[in-house]
């Protein structure tokens, strides 16, 4: 092979019962590395074992700007990566099953890492000392092993989110709903609910400017419960746009001060134009509640 500087490529797998695992892409991979070899380009190969975990948490996102790292602003993701790191004593760094807003709960959160092929722990061990190490605000429920090409994000097939009002001043609520004390008609917010089963592209409601191929979602849940002091909303889909949930609570919450029919609710749908919307509610409301997975992800640790 000629002299020269050469280009590093690093490929990650799996060795499961002795064998090497490899992902769908990852072969697509390595067929064009032979092909670059084959016309004399530079390749140094470094194959890198690793072995992916799922991690199930909740938080409590009042002390935070959102699950994602971001400059110059805590974030669930970065405390993580630095329990994570810390106690596994290698770099580490979590990929979410999505993003969370500033202020936004969770009361079921998913994300994945990897770590070397010779590190060794006790998944129980673990949870222990990240809830030892963790702020009192996160809190580790569950690490399972995966298989190599597992994805929070991308493997989920469902999410349920709740949003939370109060009806009268609470204090021990201030930071998990909002305070709304306007008369509501619950059983026409239900009843405007239905209507977005009706449809699956959901522009109205996302934010602008996102990066999204799409904005179809279908979504399989979606109602209010009430008690004598808070209102409850509940809602499932395969997927969520950017602002969905609040921008659609919002608009519900019109429809349910009389602002807003039932024939306008399905017009602000049909329009695809979030001006068309009502108001985002606040963040500190929201709970992403669950997230569901496909079976045959999780397998037995060596």
């Amino acid at each position: 092979m000629a002299s020269g500087k050469y280009k590093v490529i690093r490929i990650k797998f799996q060795v499961l019962d002795g064998k090497l695992v490899f992902s769908f892409f990852q072969v697509l991979y390595l067929l064009d590395l032979v092909k670059m070899l084959t016309f004399g380009e530079n390749q140094k190969i470094l194959f890198e074992l690793k072995k992916r975990y799922f991690i199930r948490l909740s938080y409590k996102g009042t002390n935070y700007h959102g699950w994602q790292i971001q400059p110059n602003a805590s974030s669930v993701q970065e405390e993580l990566n630095k329990a994570l790191s810390t106690i596994l004593n290698q770099p580490i760094n979590v990929v979410g099953c999505g993003r969370t807003d500033t202020g936004v709960h969770a009361s079921d959160f998913m994300a994945h890492f990897e770590v070397d092929e010779n590190c060794r722990f006790d998944c129980g061990k673990l949870i222990f000392k990240l809830n030892r190490f963790l702020p009192h605000d996160i809190a580790i429920r569950e690490v399972f092993r995966v298989k190599a090409d597992a994805h929070t994000r991308f493997d989920a097939i469902s999410r349920t989110y709740h949003y939370k009002i109060t009806k009268h001043k609470n204090p021990f609520r201030m930071e998990s709903h909002w305070k709304n004390q306007h008369e509501l008609n619950v059983s026409k917010m239900n009843e405007a609910a239905k209507i977005l089963f009706e449809y699956i592209d959901f522009t109205s409601f996302s934010k602008l400017h996102t990066d999204v191929k799409t904005n179809n979602c279908r979504i399989s849940k979606a109602e209010w419960t009430e008690t004598d002091d808070e209102l409850v909303f509940t809602i499932k889909a395969d997927r969520f746009l950017r602002n969905m949930v609040r921008a659609i609570v919002g608009t519900l919450v019109e429809v349910g001060r009389g602002k807003m029919d039932l024939a306008g609710f399905r017009e602000v749908i049909e329009s695809k134009n979030r001006s068309n919307a009502g108001s985002s509610v606040p963040g500190h409301g929201l709970f992403l509640a669950k997230i569901e997975y496909p079976d045959g992800l999780r397998i037995e640790d060596e």
